[in-house]
């Protein structure tokens, strides 16, 4: 009897894991890239409790998402339609649809600055092989959906190998411990704080993974319970796995750059940068896992802008179309010369002022009885949710008025 009931439970929990795998890309972005690596470049390691703490956060938000698409059997937008008003729909509808336009920035640029790098391909042109190689990758998912997420796992592996492979070239990591500890050196430290925050919490992802998990809605109690503990290992693992990569980002950049007086301006700096420090291994790996980055976060991009305007307007349009229309800001960076590392920056801080306008509406869904039925959350998650969402709310406001004031 044992023998027949656990390997039950296993497949039966294959079954669900795989959609967490799809959002973690969006943790490392090439927005990631360049907010975690000028921070540990320029700060070294003060910053690796913003990284660790965001990722847990993300594991905290993300079940949150994928539970409501499990016991409701809709995703994130589809119910925000439904249960709030017209006009506040279409506001949210609209600050979604900005946040896609910064993720799609971030990653574009990110993948144009890898294939230079590697290659020697000018940023414009690029880019639109990203957008060639991306779209391809996203055919994939509405028809092979197991297919799509093996890709961009395979995709994460990349950057995880890289990554490993220039912290073994390290060596001891003395006093990155002390990093631990909460606390900041001035308004820029804060700046690289928030676009770290919006670089590890993903606005677009919170409404997507409540869209990967919904197709594993079932009306039985006992379904729901191994859907949902499936789920948590599957968040546990894949964003475990993407905040490693994320400190490892961190903790690169602090090793090689913080004291060494090397160029750290730019990707293109650390890439060079590396090169000198570590050896030409570990530039290649960077640029690699640059690549893979931004290919797989963009194809992740503009499945979560689908989600989005399907679930808030009920339409749906060529997915070449929305690529079209979320990667012009990024080509229009490119073409002007617009320094990339700073406009990934920026585009982080960007996607951290969106968290609140996807995490508000999530926790006040999963809170009531009526949308989720006995799995709505009690008091102590409602007041954690509400108290992330209103740090990150103080943290952006803080950012606004300190850079308004100069």
């Amino acid at each position: 009897m044992v023998g027949i009931t656990v390997p039950a439970r296993i497949r039966s929990a294959a079954v669900v894991m795989g959609p967490a795998f799809v959002v973690a890309v969006a943790y490392v972005d090439p927005g990631n890239f360049a907010t975690n690596m000028a921070g540990g470049a320029t700060h070294g390691y003060l910053l690796l409790w913003v990284i660790v703490s965001a990722s847990a956060l993300a594991m905290f938000i993300q079940y949150q998402s994928a539970k409501l698409g499990i016991v409701t059997g809709r995703n994130l937008p589809e119910l925000c339609r439904e249960h709030y008003p017209r006009p506040v729909t279409k506001a949210l509808w609209v600050q979604a649809e900005l946040v896609a336009m910064a993720t799609d920035l971030a990653e574009f640029v990110g993948a144009a600055v890898a294939l230079n790098l590697l290659f020697g391909v000018p940023l414009l042109p690029a880019a639109l092989i990203t957008a060639v190689v991306s779209f391809g990758i996203l055919a994939l998912a509405p028809l092979r959906r197991r297919r799509f997420e093996s890709v961009i796992i395979g995709l994460l592996a990349v950057v995880l190998g890289g990554f490993l492979y220039q912290t073994l070239h390290l060596g001891p990591l003395t006093g990155a411990a002390a990093g631990l500890v909460p606390g900041f050196a001035g308004v820029d430290s804060v700046l690289l704080a928030t676009g770290m925050l919006g670089a590890t919490v993903m606005p677009h992802v919170i409404y997507l993974h409540s869209a990967l998990t919904q197709r594993h809605h079932s009306p039985s109690p006992d379904r729901q319970r191994g859907a949902l503990r499936a789920s948590r290992t599957d968040i546990v693992v894949a964003l475990g796995i993407a905040g490693m990569v994320n400190v490892s980002m961190l903790v690169v950049a602090a090793g090689a750059f913080h004291q060494a007086g090397a160029p750290r301006e730019s990707l293109e700096d650390m890439h060079s940068g590396l090169g000198q420090l570590l050896g030409p291994g570990a530039a290649l790996a960077f640029a690699l896992a640059l690549l893979a980055s931004g290919l797989a976060a963009s194809s992740v991009g503009t499945y979560s802008g689908q989600v989005i305007m399907e679930g808030y307007l009920r339409r749906r349009i060529p997915l070449w179309l929305r690529r079209a229309v979320t990667m012009a800001p990024a080509l229009a960076v490119l073409s002007f010369g617009v320094d990339p590392t700073k406009a990934l920056v920026l585009s982080q801080v960007v996607l951290s002022f969106g968290i609140p306008f996807a995490l508000v509406p999530l926790v006040l869904l999963t809170r009531r009885k009526d949308v989720m039925g006995a799995a709505a959350n009690r008091r102590g998650v409602t007041a954690a949710g509400a108290a992330a969402a209103l740090v990150i709310s103080a943290l952006n406001l803080f950012l606004l008025v300190r850079t308004v004031t100069g």
